[in-house]
């Protein structure tokens, strides 16, 4: 069904600014099809939104005429997910390229705000137990609470002196630490870290380390790639396995910490402003990191609503940066301990 947008313009231009909400249209208006093809969503998971962010992006404002909730939210879903400049979007919704530009630092903002509320650790020892559950119904391997991995999204240069953020590739980005469960649902999420950091710095200095070695479970562990070092919070494939036993834990590894290359592939396909094909983020290095991580607050969000982003098109990713990195075994020896045990336990 098109959508009457000249209509609306010619009013606009009849009856100028006036002192009620400027709809541009309903929702009701236009099929589902409608709305999953140019914003990237249906409509039920469209009016969850309106009822979670409504009261926050409806908040005062000097312009007499204000734009509405249910638009503001239309605007971004339809730069998260289609990647088309602002320009393009805000001419689809008939919003100028500034409107478009409040809209989504408004929808990204109040996104970020609730980033706790969906992405989070489980806490309840039988929602643990359900994890866990998960990931050995994968693979056989046992205890595992998350797998972790980085991933680079290509943003703007900040300046021509800031050098941080320029990664291996020559190419400026954030490296965005991640954690996922066996379904692909995000539990932890930081998305600031400049692209010239290692994998392995990145974990070292972030906030999911601290969570791990003072608070959270002493009975499990994530699974990280050989880009980390082992600790006894995070089981990391064998460099040379020569045992039978060996090899079925690096199998094992692999297989389950694939979820996350999966979770990082559909992401980008459905939000398609982070998968570099239409150029990089054109904002500031904080602002960048507030996208993406909104658009990982929507992934979980859209899972918890049934929406399988398994069954979504591939889509090529941004080409990562190789990581040169010396392969080298823990010191940690307690690290050690707890895989070897592993291995004998349960691969043997």
């Amino acid at each position: 069904m098109a959508v009457p947008i000249a209509v609306l313009d010619c009013d606009l231009l009849l009856y100028g600014r006036g002192h009620r909400t400027l709809d541009r249209f309903k929702l009701e208006d236009v099929t589902d099809e409608y709305l999953v093809s140019t914003y990237g969503f249906p409509r039920q998971f469209i009016y969850y939104l309106v009822d979670l962010l409504g009261a926050t992006l409806s908040r005062p404002t000097q312009r007499s005429r204000a734009i509405s909730p249910e638009t503001q939210i239309l605007a971004a879903l339809g730069f998260y997910t289609s990647g088309s400049f602002q320009t393009r979007m805000g001419d689809a919704i008939g919003i100028s390229q500034a409107s478009m530009s409040r809209c989504v630092a408004n929808v990204t903002e109040a996104l970020v705000e609730r980033a706790s509320q969906f992405i989070r650790f489980p806490e309840d020892e039988a929602t643990v137990q359900s994890l866990k559950d998960d990931f050995y119904g994968l693979a056989g391997m046992p205890g595992v609470l998350g797998v972790v991995d980085c991933t680079h999204v290509a943003i703007k240069a900040p300046n021509a002196e800031d050098l941080s953020y320029v990664n291996r590739k020559g190419l400026h980005s954030l490296n965005c630490l991640m954690v996922c469960d066996a379904r692909g649902v995000l539990l932890s999420a930081e998305t600031h870290w400049p692209g010239s950091l290692p994998d392995c710095t990145v974990l070292e200095q972030a906030a999911l380390t601290s969570q791990f070695e003072t608070e959270l479970h002493k009975d499990g562990w994530l699974l990280g790639d050989s880009s980390f070092l082992l600790r006894p919070w995070l089981m990391t494939p064998l460099h040379i396995p020569e045992t039978p036993a060996e090899y079925r834990y690096n199998m094992a590894h692999s297989a389950t910490h694939n979820v996350i290359e999966r979770t990082f592939r559909t992401i980008r396909s459905r939000f398609r402003c982070l998968d570099g094909s239409k150029g990089t983020l054109q904002y500031s290095p904080e602002k960048s990191s507030h996208i993406i991580l909104a658009c990982c607050v929507l992934h979980n969000i859209s899972l918890e609503h049934g929406l399988d982003v398994w069954s979504l098109p591939a889509t090529a990713p941004m080409e990562q940066p190789e990581e040169e990195y010396e392969q080298m075994e823990s010191v940690d020896s307690e690290a050690c301990r707890i895989r070897q045990e592993l291995l004998l336990t349960h691969f043997s």
